[in-house]
């Protein structure tokens, strides 16, 4: 049994269909930590008027919406870089970066939807190649570190200005030097160490005869000053003082009366 569709449905069947492709293709939806910019084909291009936020977007056929991570980001890379004495130094770092979010049209118009590889990329190498050339591969090796990371941001942030891309910080991780070069410095940084040390054990025994020939000189001092206070008259005073506390004891003894050194008692033992 053959089944005829009325023409005016099969019309509006294919309505139906078509808005549903239609409405497909001009929807998009832009996801956490991203961007969007619209091509306009029959119009100038990008529109660097407006950046769409995530979400929701409905985006006329004919138009394409370009959408890019506008969170922040990292990329890391060896570099091969001049000291500044000629050597060839490898530096791996670590750079954080996002682009400006109201300015994602501007930066996709001037410098492509591959802005890393176009923009970034050349401006690392460069700030690293221009700051590790100040420096020694000794202080690049020990502790210049820190100062290297700032001084690559600040000259990043120098590139980069007005080209719609912020950069956040900066890690250099690895300095690599040719073997000879990195045991030489080692070896000279071990030296120093050990020197420091010695000086370290020389100062502290200094230190410590110091103390005592100060400690002997007030012992010293306290027994002149006592021997010359301690008369004859005061040490037989004591003398006696010390007999009288002895005579009560209950132990037995005999006292001879004036009949030591200088009329001192003398004391004979236990009976």
């Amino acid at each position: 049994m053959d089944i005829k569709f009325p023409k005016g449905g099969i019309f509006i069947v294919v309505i139906v269909v078509a808005v549903l492709i239609l409405f497909s293709t001009s929807t998009v939806t832009i996801g956490p930590g991203e961007g969007g910019v619209i091509f306009e084909t029959l119009g100038t291009g990008i529109n660097t008027e407006k950046t769409y936020g995530e979400g929701f977007h409905i985006v006329a056929p004919w138009n394409r919406m370009i959408v890019l991570k506008v969170r922040q980001q990292s990329i890391s890379d060896e570099m091969n870089v001049l000291s500044v004495n000629g050597l060839e130094v490898k530096v791996n770092g670590t750079i954080w970066y996002e682009p400006e979010f109201s300015k994602l049209g501007l930066l996709i118009k001037t410098k492509g939807e591959d802005y890393e590889r176009e923009l970034l990329d050349p401006a690392v190498n460069a700030a690293a190649r221009s700051v590790v050339g100040r420096y020694t591969p000794e202080q690049l090796y020990s502790s210049k570190r820190d100062v290297i990371e700032q001084e690559i941001l600040d000259e990043l942030q120098s590139i980069l200005k007005d080209q719609y891309l912020s950069v956040k910080r900066v890690l250099v991780e690895d300095v690599k030097l040719p073997s000879t070069i990195r045991i030489a410095i080692e070896t000279k940084l071990k030296q120093e160490q050990e020197s420091l040390e010695y000086e370290f054990r020389i100062a502290k025994a200094e230190k410590e005869a110091k103390r005592q020939k100060i400690d002997a000189e007030g012992k010293a001092i306290a027994n002149k000053i006592l021997s010359e206070s301690l008369t004859d008259k005061i040490l037989q005073e004591k003398g006696i003082g010390a007999t009288l506390e002895l005579s009560k004891s209950t132990n037995s003894k005999v006292i001879i009366i004036g009949s030591g050194k200088s009329g001192m008692p003398i004391i004979l033992g236990n009976q």
